[in-house]
């Protein structure tokens, strides 16, 4: 079945979502939420993203001074929400068996174990001001391009000079490693803006799913977590858990598995059903400048001066890119 969404439109699969219904634009929300807009509420669920986002990015470069390795983090990140969302995701199998393959591909490999190990590792080489500021910053310009490769208009105006801004932000972060040829930083940044890639195919195949935010989880989290699995019980990716300190699990199991794994994934889930992939990558926005705040107390990161201007050049860059843009997209879905 295929059907003509605009921002904020009446899902397929909105049936099945314990979510408020994603109606029309005049539509109000209901329980807590009565009396804000659709658009309110795609909104905040974008402000909690951010603050999770923001606590991915700190716990990227926290790997690699915890007693984890990157295959437990993934364990813990997969592996955790199936565990709390396998009733809902049981009586949601025959929609989760009908997904496409194209679309499901996008959204396993832009937020699967391919995005996680390459933003785990990227992190480990740089700092968490460069996961926080080019993973999700670079996100509106690996979506703008997968739209454009779809069909859609090329970006003008506002939007053309804010990821033209985008672009100098992540310049001026790495010039002066690649001035001073550090292979490390550059190799680091290199494979964070591979990860950012990835998540904006991810943002891209959310919305081509006829899944809600659960289902959505669930189609991510059970091949992921059955490839990291696989992986680490052959040898291929070494594996610590047992050795590692609870502290630390406790740690990765809350942000990773309850934050990023489950609390996360449903909110931004839930944003890209009422705004739509571009406007909700504008948490990029926001993302890298609570980063660099945040890592100055808890992982005693001082901002350097690339942080200092490209931080500011990636946020006005992805205001600008989001800011006005509103369009319409066909989406394919099996019912």
């Amino acid at each position: 079945m295929a059907a003509t969404q605009s921002v904020g439109a009446r899902t397929a699969g909105a049936a099945d979502s314990p979510t408020p219904s994603t109606g029309d634009e005049g539509e109000r929300g209901t329980g807590p939420l009565r009396g804000l807009s659709p658009h309110a509420v795609g909104m905040l669920a974008l402000l909690l993203t951010v603050a999770i986002w923001a606590a991915f990015a700190l716990s990227a470069r926290a790997l690699s001074a915890s007693t984890l390795l990157p295959a437990d983090a993934a364990l813990l990140r997969f592996g955790v929400p199936l565990v709390v969302l396998a009733p809902a995701l049981w009586r949601r199998r025959r929609r989760l068996a009908a997904v496409r393959f194209g679309p499901a591909a996008k959204i396993v490999c832009g937020a699967g174990v391919p995005f996680f190990l390459a933003a785990m590792y990227g992190g480990s080489l740089t700092s968490a001001a460069f996961v926080g500021a080019i993973v999700p910053g670079m996100v509106p310009l690996f979506v703008s391009a997968l739209m454009v490769a779809g069909g859609k208009s090329a970006p003008r105006g506002t939007q053309a000079a804010g990821l033209a801004l985008i672009v100098a932000g992540v310049v001026a972060l790495v010039w002066r490693y690649t001035a001073a040829l550090d292979a490390d930083v550059l190799l680091g940044a290199g494979t964070l803006l591979v990860a950012s890639g990835l998540w904006a195919l991810y943002t891209v195949g959310l919305r081509e799913v006829d899944l809600d935010p659960i289902g959505s989880i669930g189609l991510l989290c059970l091949p992921s977590f059955t490839v990291i699995a696989l992986l680490s019980l052959t040898g291929v990716l070494p594996t610590g858990l047992a050795r590692a300190e609870g502290a630390d699990i406790a740690l990765f199991l809350v942000v990773q598995g309850l934050g990023v794994g489950l609390c996360a994934g449903l909110l931004y889930a839930f944003a890209i059903r009422r705004l739509g992939p571009e406007r909700s990558s504008v948490v990029g926005s926001l993302s890298p400048v609570a980063v660099v705040l945040l890592a100055v107390p808890l992982l005693d990161e001082s901002p350097t001066l690339p942080v200092v201007v490209g931080v500011p050049l990636i946020t006005l860059g992805v205001a600008l890119a989001n800011g006005r843009r509103r369009f319409r997209t066909k989406v394919s879905a099996d019912a």
